[in-house]
Order: C-alpha cells, then sequence, then structure tokens
C-alpha cells in the first residue's frame, strides 16, 4: 500500500470506505457460502453506523459482540468504527457467569449475538439489563424472541456515508483480556493503534505482500489475533477467508480449495494439522507464509511445520495491550534444520521500542534476564474504566508486559519466563488466581494453587495443587467439575494433585516457582 493511500486510511472504517472504490468487486471477506465485496462491505458497514446512529447513542458507545467467527464480526466493527462507537467483543468460550460480567463492565447498550448463543441471554440475569437493543446474527427464519433479526435491521437503515468525523486517539475497539486478579481487563485500542499494527503490512515488515492475497484466518475474532490480522488483511485489501473455528479437516480442506497464500496458526494448530491424516496428501504450492505466535512453540514442531508446508514463516510477538506484534522473527531466520535463534521471538518492528529491565526499571545487561517492556503507536490507550491497572501497565510511555526475558548482541529476543503468573494453553490465557477463586469454593478444598505445567499438546496445561481439609475426600474428577461450572472449559484444571501443604514464605505468599519447578525440571526455560 502505498504512502498515499495510507494518508487516505485515517480510521478503521476508511478500510471499506478506501477499498470500496478503489478494488469495488474484489472479494473482501469469505465466509462459508457467502462472498462480500469490498463496495459491499462499505455499503453494509455504512447501514450498521447509520442504524446505531439512529438510536441516539453518544459516541463511544460501546457495541457488544458474542459469536463464533463470522463476517458480520467485521461488518459489525467497521460500522461502529464508522459510528464512532466501539466494537466490545466477548470470549464465546467463557461460562456464563463471566460473559454477564463483560456485558456489565463494557456498558453496553447494544448485544450482537449469534443464534447460538441466544440460550445464553436467560443466564445472564441483571447484566441484560442495560441492553436497548439486542440483534441476533443468522437468525433461522429472521426472528427469536427478546431479539431483532440483524439483516433485516441492517436492510431497514440508510446507506450513505455517515460521515462522522473520527480522530485517531478515538478507541476503535475493546478487547477483554484477563489480569492477574482474575477480572478481566478492558484494553483500549485506538484508531490510531490499529492502523498502526496495520502498516507494518503496507511497509513489508510483515513480509512481502501481493496484489492478489487470500488470508486464511481461523484465529478467534475476540483475541487480538484473530481481529488485529483479520483487519490488517482487509487494510491491504486482500481476501479475508475466514473459518467459524478451528477444525483441522476443514483447514486443510480449505487449502485444497482455495488458493490461499497466507495463513496464521498457534503451535497448537500447526501440531493437529501435523497430525491429521489428511495432512500430508494436501498441496499448499499457493502458500508463501504462515504467521504464528501468541506461545511459545517447540524448536522440533517448529522444523517439522517449515518442513511440511514449505513456505517462509514469521514469529509474532506481543500482546492484545500492543494492539498484537511488536516483533517478528523472520523468514530468514528460519532453518529447516533448526537453529538456536528460532527459539528467539525475533526483532522490534519499526518503530516499536524495547527494553528489559530489572526490578528496579533499569537496563540489564544483554544476556541477563529482566522484564519485558514495549514503547510505541501500537500500545493501547489504557484499560476501561481501570486507571489503576492502566497506571500500573504503561509507566513513562513503555508497557510492561509481565514476561521476563533476554537480548542477545544483535538485537533479538529470547522469552525466558513469566514475571507474572499467566499460563498460556493451547494460547489461551488462564490466570491462576481466577481459577483458584473457583476452586476454593470447593468444600473439601483447605488450600490450593494452580500451575501450568508442559504439555506436549498445548504448550502448557493447567494444574490444581490441592490440600484437602482434614477427614475431607474428594476426587480430581470432582474437583474439575466444580471448576467447570464456574469458569471457561479451557481455564479448568486437566490434572489434579492433592499434597500435605503447598510451598509459602514466612508472610504467607505463595511460592509458586518453588511449586512449578519439579514440573520443569530439565527444561531449558520456563515456558513451552
Amino acid at each position: 500500500m502505498s504512502t498515499g493511500e495510507n494518508a487516505v486510511i485515517a480510521s478503521v472504517g476508511d478500510i471499506a470506505r478506501w477499498h470500496g472504490r478503489q478494488t469495488p468487486a474484489r472479494i473482501a471477506i469469505a465466509y462459508e457460502q457467502r462472498q462480500i465485496s469490498f463496495a459491499d462491505l462499505d455499503r453494509e458497514t455504512n447501514r450498521v453506523a447509520n442504524g446505531l446512529l439512529a438510536l441516539g447513542l453518544p459516541p463511544q458507545s460501546r457495541i457488544a459482540f458474542l459469536d463464533k467467527n463470522t463476517d458480520d464480526f467485521f461488518v459489525a466493527w467497521l460500522g461502529a468504527a464508522k459510528a464512532g462507537m466501539v466494537l466490545a467483543p466477548i470470549n464465546w468460550r467463557l461460562a456464563p457467569p463471566e460473559i454477564a460480567y463483560i456485558l456489565e463492565h463494557s456498558d453496553a447498550e447494544v448485544l450482537m449475538i449469534g443464534a447460538e448463543f441466544l440460550p445464553l441471554m436467560a443466564t445472564l440475569g441483571p447484566a441484560m439489563g442495560r441492553i436497548r437493543l439486542c440483534l441476533c446474527l443468522d437468525t433461522p427464519g429472521g426472528g427469536a424472541e427478546g431479539a431483532t433479526d440483524f439483516r433485516q435491521w441492517q436492510a431497514g437503515q440508510p446507506a450513505h456515508d455517515p460521515a462522522v468525523a473520527i480522530a485517531a486517539g478515538d478507541i476503535a475497539i475493546q478487547l477483554y483480556t484477563s489480569g492477574t486478579t482474575g477480572r478481566p481487563k478492558g484494553a483500549m485500542l485506538s484508531h490510531g493503534n490499529v492502523l498502526a499494527g496495520a502498516a507494518h503490512v503496507a511497509t513489508g515488515a510483515l513480509g512481502p505482500w501481493g496484489n492478489d492475497e487470500i488470508y486464511l484466518q481461523c484465529l478467534p475474532n475476540f483475541h487480538i489475533g484473530g481481529a488485529g490480522t483479520g483487519i490488517n488483511a482487509l487494510h491491504y485489501g486482500a481476501t479475508l477467508l475466514l473459518l467459524r473455528e478451528f477444525d483441522p479437516a476443514r483447514v486443510l480442506e480449505t487449502f485444497r480449495t482455495w488458493p490461499v497464500t497466507k495463513a496464521g496458526f498457534v503451535p497448537a494448530m500447526q501440531l493437529m494439522l501435523l497430525q491429521h491424516p489428511q495432512c500430508a496428501g494436501t498441496d499448499f504450492g499457493r502458500l508463501d507464509l504462515i504467521y504464528y505466535g501468541a506461545s511459545p512453540i517447540p524448536l522440533e514442531l517448529l522444523k517439522r511445520s517449515v518442513a511440511t508446508f514449505g513456505c517462509g514463516f514469521i514469529q509474532l510477538y506481543g500482546m492484545t495491550e500492543t494492539t498484537g506484534p511488536a516483533l517478528t522473527l523472520m523468514p530468514e531466520d528460519h532453518d529447516a534444520g533448526g537453529s538456536p535463534r528460532m527459539r528467539s521471538a525475533g526483532r522490534p518492528m519499526p518503530g516499536v521500542g524495547l527494553r528489559v529491565v530489572d526490578g528496579a526499571g533499569k537496563d540489564v545487561a544483554l544476556g541477563d534476564v529482566g522484564e519485558i517492556l514495549i514503547q510505541g503507536p501500537v500500545v493501547m490507550q489504557g484499560y476501561w474504566k481501570n486507571p489503576e491497572a492502566s497506571a500500573g501497565a504503561i509507566v513513562d510511555g513503555w508497557m510492561h508486559t509481565g514476561d521476563a526475558g533476554y537480548m542477545d548482541a544483535e538485537g533479538y529476543l529470547y522469552v525466558y519466563d513469566r514475571v507474572k503468573d499467566m499460563i498460556v494453553s493451547g494460547a489461551e490465557n488462564v490466570y491462576p488466581a481466577e481459577v483458584e477463586s473457583a476452586l476454593f469454593g470447593h468444600p473439601a478444598i483447605a488450600d490450593v494453587a494452580v500451575i501450568g505445567v508442559p504439555d506436549a499438546k498445548w504448550g502448557e496445561a493447567v494444574k490444581a495443587v490441592v490440600v484437602l481439609k482434614t477427614g475431607a475426600t474428594a476426587t480430581a474428577d470432582e474437583i474439575i467439575a466444580h471448576a467447570r461450572a464456574a469458569v471457561a472449559g479451557y481455564k479448568c484444571p486437566k490434572t489434579v494433585d492433592f499434597v500435605e501443604s503447598l510451598p509459602r514464605n514466612p508472610s504467607g505468599k505463595l511460592l509458586k516457582r518453588e511449586l512449578r519447578e519439579p514440573y520443569w525440571a530439565g527444561r531449558e526455560r520456563r515456558v513451552n
């Protein structure tokens, strides 16, 4: 994309406007049996914007979105952006109490919800009290009790451009990311943040992009990995080939029926694709780049991926709060035979600052481990309604990632451990405090700690280490079932160990590093 085009695309909504004029007939999004051109995308997002404005909602109002991957996500996002409003996606994998919290915390007055999640509405209680309009996506028969059919509502709105003035600092999307306290935090990403991330495609910092790119997107849209890579593809004018969710057989079938040129996977997805019996017979000849990230990748898995897919690989390192990738490990850093550098997270992208600091905030020497800090136009605006957490996360413009690592003399970053206790399982962030809180409600549990342990498939698996009350009994299955009633399935412990006591210091603080050590003994680093 040229400098002139970047000047024209000054807000997220401008993505549809620009390509609607420049390449109106090109397919913007292909999803199941639907295809939407850039001209249609521009027109249909105008309808969404005008419909939202007609409700009389104030600028920067939050629009909640709850569904699996669908083209309606990007129509809703760009439409809300044109109206000067903020899309607030909700992780559909969460348990009802977690969904209710986010819905209430976001102050959303509009909820866009997939038809398969309509039964959830009855479980959300007071959280639905603020909702003025509930729009149901893909409603069979065009109606649903308590909800308005999205397509009928959209068709009834005018298609002219709403022409709302948007500032670079206005919030474009609010993505919820759990915190160490267990309560989700709404990371506010501005139009400037989103476009700074998208500009990396245009400058070539994310590898070469041609005129006929087809990007396969099966990462969930409620994550920055899905929302961010999807909007980057649209910003460039590529066709976004969207799958409702990841399924290895469906992904491989898509490679056989579409000339996919680029794709994004987390390591667990790559492993499942390589293990599928149809993988060996699939032609990946048109594929030129795979982006991977969200969790560390074992070197052997990366070597197998390079050999099987036969394309370039780019590792992305970042977080929701940095609008996705801030560092990249480029194709030239990948070796089919494996190399030490393939264990790194790469180097900063243009315009991104990187530091590794000690507990006092001072830069450590090369090779020494410290906390990873990131600075630049991709750093979020803060957490919604949480100034204390915002001030703790962003200090003097530097985002404290909570990850620990070190840099080498060439400027490559190596992630070693986590400053915080977060577990990354299958690219999903799991915060132990949240799971521990749920488990403490079990009548037989006296004390509990939740840690991440190595897992060949998911990278890390959630393990609960439990101390039972004197005279009480409980099985691992009972404890896991108790957790499942309170938190999402991927957060539930996969295994439970029973111990007499947990290691604590004299002040009572749990020594998780000591607790984790036996499970990670003999491994080079404390992430997998």
